[in-house]
């Protein structure tokens, strides 16, 4: 079981996740990014799992491309909203339960031709999310692909330094002590945690996964800007958006990232 289970379920208890794509430009593009970037592996006659599968946003994208879409998360809150979509879409190739992503005893090895973990490392330390990496590779075929969402620390941190508001407060010293030496977020500490595209490449590797691919999937550097532009000038940006989230070289300077992999 996650150490910081309690604070991880209290935080969504408060937290509207189903809002979370459209909320702005810039969160969006986290979301558009990702279902783009995962479409290339989900065939239908896959078999699919997703570990954080939060208010089921990308389940209910992916349900009619798949043969077959398990949703998992810790939050009983979110899980319930998920439900709630299938039975009014009466999806019935999905199914959403409470679970949690360091021991997912209920599913057998080799189950799943896609396993994505879309949240757990978001909020997991270093020694647990090393669980989490072993059971999605065991409940993963041969051959399978799996992909790890993630926050970059540097990037996140960046994107609050030159905010319009928040750049009033940051940088600081404790926060740089927060993100650089204890990895994890100033304000919601024990809840959020950050990694860099090279440590979870790393972490996957030990793992004996074969990295495919590390892209942003949003940079939150320019989250104002993008949010302040007409709808001519956002249209231009996509064109840059769609370079940077193309370009590992750019991963970097990312707020979310994903890790793509094979078993």
């Amino acid at each position: 079981m996650a150490s910081n289970q309690d604070k991880i379920v209290s935080y969504y208890k408060g937290y509207e996740e189903d809002k979370r794509a459209t909320s702005s430009r810039e969160n969006g593009l986290e979301f558009h990014y990702t279902k783009k970037l995962l479409s290339e592996y989900i065939a239908p006659e896959s078999r699919v799992i997703e570990i954080g599968c939060g208010t089921g946003y990308y389940g209910m994208f992916f349900a009619d491309k798949c043969a077959h879409y398990t949703g998992v998360d810790l939050s009983p809150d979110n899980v319930a909203v998920f439900n709630e979509k299938i039975a009014a879409k009466q999806k019935e190739n999905i199914r959403a339960a409470v679970g949690d992503a360091t021991a997912l005893s209920e599913f057998s090895d080799n189950s799943f031709d896609v396993v994505l973990c879309l949240g757990p490392m978001y909020h997991l330390p270093q020694e647990e999310r090393a669980k989490v990496f072993d059971e999605c590779h065991r409940i993963a075929r041969p051959g399978a692909v799996l992909a790890f969402a993630y926050i970059n620390g540097l990037g996140a941190y960046l994107s609050a330094c030159v905010h319009d508001t928040m750049r009033l407060t940051y940088p600081n010293a404790e926060t740089n002590h927060a993100v650089f030496e204890l990895k994890t977020d100033d304000q919601l500490p024990g809840v959020f945690f950050f990694m860099s595209p090279k440590e979870i490449e790393h972490e996957a590797k030990q793992k004996r996964l074969e990295v495919l691919k590390n892209l942003g999937v949003n940079f939150g550097f320019t989250s104002c800007a993008v949010d302040a532009m007409s709808e001519e000038q956002f249209k231009c940006y996509m064109e840059i958006a769609d370079r940077m989230s193309n370009d590992p070289l750019c991963t970097g300077l990312s707020e979310h990232a994903l890790l793509i992999c094979r078993k």
